[in-house]
């Protein structure tokens, strides 16, 4: 499940202060907001369980538990929502600007606002 997993490391960092201090805003924002009402789990709950340990697949297996299991459809519909946002749709604008903000406006690669992760964070 896309950028799950990232959103589990962002909790951790945030926990340890090793998150960057431009992420942390947007913590319980944005595409975690998404994901967890997707999952139907709370993020407060979800950041609680995460900090109890776990690897990433447990703390899934929490969500489906606690939330609703997702089928792999639904899986397959939640990814490929997420690899298009940014592309041609109201997310435009915010990928515009987070680009300049990084400077990285000059990056035509990064269509997407999970180009634009994967750039920021070194990645691509």
């Amino acid at each position: 499940m896309l950028y799950f997993a990232r959103m589990l490391d962002k909790i951790r960092k945030m926990n340890t202060s090793e998150l960057r201090e431009d992420c942390q805003a947007n913590l319980g924002k944005g595409f975690d907001h998404r994901c967890v009402r997707f999952l139907q789990v709370e993020y407060n709950d979800l950041v609680q369980q995460t900090l109890l340990g776990g690897t990433d697949e447990e703390i899934l297996k929490w969500c489906f538990a606690v939330g609703r299991e997702l089928s792999t459809d639904d899986i397959w519909i939640w990814n490929q929502f997420l690899k298009k946002v940014g592309w041609r749709d109201p997310a435009s604008d915010i990928l515009a600007q987070r680009k300049k903000e990084s400077g990285l406006e000059h990056r035509d690669d990064i269509v997407t606002m999970l180009d634009y992760i994967e750039a920021d964070e070194g990645r691509k």
